[in-house]
């Protein structure tokens, strides 16, 4: 089953702050997350954060974080950028 990955205005400004590394490594697991789901087990410190909420570590520094609600096929990544400032 595909997803359908939406991406808040907001992260998309933040994303031109990260460096490139970081920035290929979401570009990688938004078509994970449309391939996959929202359960990425294989990702750095992935982890469930409430029922409908799941972050993931880019690198050391980036994170991102994403919802999905049970029963549809969409998926909001609402946070990507550095740990310091991240919403969990």
């Amino acid at each position: 089953m595909k997803f359908t990955v939406t991406v808040k205005r907001r992260v998309l400004k933040g994303i031109k702050k990260m460096p490139a590394r970081e920035q290929e490594r979401l570009a990688f697991l938004i078509k994970a997350l449309a391939e996959d789901g929202p359960a990425q087990p294989s990702w750095p410190n992935y982890s469930k954060l409430s029922l409908a909420e799941y972050h993931c570590h880019l690198s050391r520094k980036w994170v991102a974080c994403w919802r999905h609600d049970e029963g549809t096929i969409e998926i909001e990544v609402y946070y990507a950028g550095s740990r310091e400032n991240s919403p969990y």
